[in-house]
């Protein structure tokens, strides 16, 4: 211990309280210079009034509304496009009608569809549905309708994630088992959807599997899509609490009953 005393010789002693000191010089400078007014104190980052607590892939998440660089007048054009050509089966809005055509700016559907697939679904239609092929309208007007609909966009893109999921691999003879006594109700026996009278869409047919990745079904499926019939089929809380080996046994089933 030292001999000497006073304040001098604790510094001297405990030359890090020096560090102390001059920190508490400087909160107590900015305090002074904020009360005074010479400096302003920085503002809180809120979230913004467009942001929405939204639900994903079975996770909350505060995101802000869709922010789209394209110019309006390319929404405006795939809007009007859209009306024309589209709205008589998809509905105002693309909200969509059980039976007769998916929505197409559901919330999940708009979050795992990359814009690659909106296209090409657009351009070549789905061979034995209602759905025709619209190839004749070309590239910017197809592009057009799919600004259109990513304008309702509210939950981040996730398609890239998704499709780069792994492939399915699993026993097609117990996904057959778990799509006749699960699926089929909505989608059809062979998946042919509102052809068979059934409130889904034909997931069973090639128009639809050439085009989707095993993420994109995996996905849709494991959370189903919000204000659809379509429920997931994951969790305690899912209508039927699917393992992802089961979910990847309907999926390599489905691929290969579509061959």
């Amino acid at each position: 211990m030292s001999g000497k005393s006073g304040a001098n010789g604790f510094f001297e002693d405990n030359p890090m309280a020096w560090v102390g000191v001059a920190l508490l010089g400087l909160v107590a400078l900015a305090a002074l210079l904020v009360s005074n007014g010479t400096i302003k104190p920085a503002k809180k980052i809120a979230v913004a009034k467009s942001a929405k607590l939204v639900k994903t892939a079975g996770h909350a998440i505060v995101t802000p509304a869709h922010a789209s660089s394209v110019p309006p007048a390319v929404v405006k054009m795939g809007e009007r496009v859209f009306k024309e050509n589209c709205e008589v089966c998809h509905q105002a809005d693309a909200i969509g009608k059980p039976g007769v055509a998916p929505s197409l700016i559901n919330p999940e559907f708009l979050s795992l569809a990359s814009d690659k697939f909106l296209m090409s679904t657009i351009r070549d239609g789905r061979e034995d549905t209602g759905m025709p092929p619209w190839a004749h309208l070309g590239r910017t007007k197809i592009r057009a309708v799919v600004e259109y609909l990513r304008s309702h966009q509210t939950v981040p893109d996730r398609s890239a994630q998704v499709n780069n999921e792994a492939d399915s691999h699993g026993d097609p003879r117990l996904g057959q088992q778990w799509y006749e006594n699960i699926c089929s109700t909505c989608h059809g026996v062979a998946g042919d959807g509102y052809a068979a009278g059934g409130t889904g869409t034909a997931i069973g047919l090639k128009g639809f599997l050439n085009k989707v990745t095993d993420g994109f079904i995996r996905e849709t499926v494991k959370y189903g899509r919000s204000n659809t019939r379509m429920r997931g089929f994951k969790g305690p809380t899912a209508i039927a609490n699917l393992s992802d080996q089961e979910i990847d046994d309907i999926i390599v089933y489905l691929r290969s009953h579509a061959k």
